[in-house]
């Protein structure tokens, strides 16, 4: 069976009686046993789906089936699915069982997607290259000694190596464009409120935003499609109406560019990317778009005011996790307060202590003006500065990553290295804008690149059909 990229292609088959959806999933069973040594997934659903598999192809043969109907789909393990475990790859949650489904989820089942599995990813999505987890790392396919990116590592694996035709991961600062990048697929990153996080275990909750990563721009339009829109158990979810995203996908209108020069001139950049977009950019020129360079001078304070921001909501958003409320529990403390520590020293690796303790940092008295306050000033300065951005221009274009995929072991104990390779995703994560990691080839190992664009908020539409023209 060859590797499927689109929805289409096995709508298609099906409805020509060439295949069945048990044969599909039999099919990524075992490519997922086959390539088990990536160790994209946490777990494969096989009992349950398996019973999907069977009554939707009953709906497909009766007429009813929904639009997600051919579509096996790979969750990452931070995504509640009711009577299945979700660990947030964390020794933590080892074996707790969510009693209800996330509003991703629901919306999946509605349109009689198959879930096939929970993915692997960086422990409660935080890290860039998936070596956090407490399952492991993960590999990628490109080569199995360098890093798939993170957070959403498994679920960028799992389309690159054909475990299934699309995932979902959780984009924080980057958690699905970057790892989307490495492994050479689409990774879109919606608005700030376009899709419910309600049943998404939270790292940060005013930048959590789901996502899909897909081979095909049709397949991200489509999901976006199902999963966008209100929500009565998330209020910070727009209330806007949800467009038709694959019925505008062939708009292609010329669009007014403009590419941050400072992303594109940064000693950082790796000469291959660089080399890459700027060809990419003459190509923009020649099919009639128009290409500015513009300036964004607060680039060096992207990074700081994400992780200050993005520490002091993980600070408060797992202090749930204590033992007592929830997670794993020492059994040999004497004492309720030896209670507490000893079972979040256990329960949480060394990345996620980093990240609590520098949180509880910049909220302490004496330091929250300091630190937390002015990092909120600067996250409004740089939203009035993309705002301003997009009342001249359509779109933003920059890199995904300063390099491609690197080794396993090579950054991860350097933190610094590791956040400061998130400079170029974090600034659509803190204006809230929608972006997506598009595939630009591969370099001279045979590694993947790719390319960043941003859009206005909600305008995934003009972004999506954007990219579907880009990538033709």
């Amino acid at each position: 069976m060859k590797k499927y990229s689109a929805l289409k292609e096995i709508q298609a088959l099906i409805s020509q009686k060439q295949l069945t959806l048990p044969d599909l999933l039999a099919y990524y069973f075992k490519q997922i046993k086959d390539k088990e040594h990536l160790n994209a997934f946490n777990e494969v659903f096989f009992y349950s789906a398996e019973v999907q598999a069977k009554a939707i192809q009953q709906k497909i043969d009766n007429g009813t089936a929904g639009k997600l109907a051919g579509m096996v789909i790979g969750i990452k393990d931070n995504i509640c699915y009711k009577d299945h475990i979700v660990t947030a790859s964390s020794k933590m949650l080892e074996g707790f069982v969510s009693p209800y489904s996330s509003t991703v989820v629901e919306r999946l089942l509605q349109e009689d997607a198959i879930i096939i599995g929970r993915l692997n990813c960086d422990e409660f999505a935080m890290g860039g290259s998936n070596e956090t987890s407490y399952y492991g790392a993960v590999k990628n396919a490109a080569n199995p000694e360098l890093v798939p990116g993170g957070s959403s590592g498994g679920s960028a694996v799992a389309v690159q190596a054909d475990m299934c035709l699309a995932t979902l991961g959780t984009d924080t600062g980057g958690s699905v464009r970057q790892p989307a990048a490495f492994c050479g697929q689409i990774g879109l990153k919606p608005t700030y409120g376009r899709i419910s996080r309600y049943g998404v275990i939270a790292y940060a909750s005013s930048f959590d935003q789901v996502g899909p990563i897909t081979s095909s721009v049709e397949d991200a339009a489509l999901l976006l499609q199902v999963l966008a829109g209100a929500d009565e158990h998330d209020s910070t979810v727009s209330p806007l109406a949800v467009p038709d995203y694959p019925a505008h996908l062939n708009e292609h209108k010329k669009q007014k560019i403009a590419v941050l020069k400072e992303t594109i001139e940064n000693d950082a950049l790796d000469p291959e990317i660089k080399s890459a977009i700027l060809a990419s950019i003459e190509k923009l020129k020649a099919d009639g778009h128009s290409v500015e360079y513009v300036s964004f001078d607060l680039l060096d304070y992207l990074v700081p005011a994400y992780y200050i921001l993005t520490t002091a909501e993980a600070s408060s958003n797992l202090s749930r996790y204590d033992g007592v409320h929830y997670g794993h529990r020492n059994t040999e403390a004497k004492s309720l307060n030896e209670l507490y520590k000893l079972s979040r020293a256990e329960g949480f690796g060394e990345e996620v202590k980093r990240r609590i303790l520098l949180g509880t940092f910049v909220l302490s008295a004496g330091y929250y003006d300091a630190y937390y306050q002015k990092a909120q000033q600067v996250r409004r300065l740089i939203r009035e500065k993309m705002d301003a951005l997009f009342h001249d221009y359509d779109l933003i274009l920059s890199p995904v990553a300063p390099t491609s995929a690197f080794k396993i072991g090579d950054n991860v104990q350097d933190a610094l290295v590791m956040y400061m390779a998130d400079i170029f995703t974090v600034l659509p994560s803190l204006s809230g804008n929608p972006a997506i990691a598009l595939p630009l080839g591969n370099n001279e190992a045979g590694l993947p690149l790719s390319i960043q664009f941003t859009a206005k908020h909600f305008e995934e539409d003009k972004l999506l059909a954007f990219s579907q023209a880009f990538l033709s």
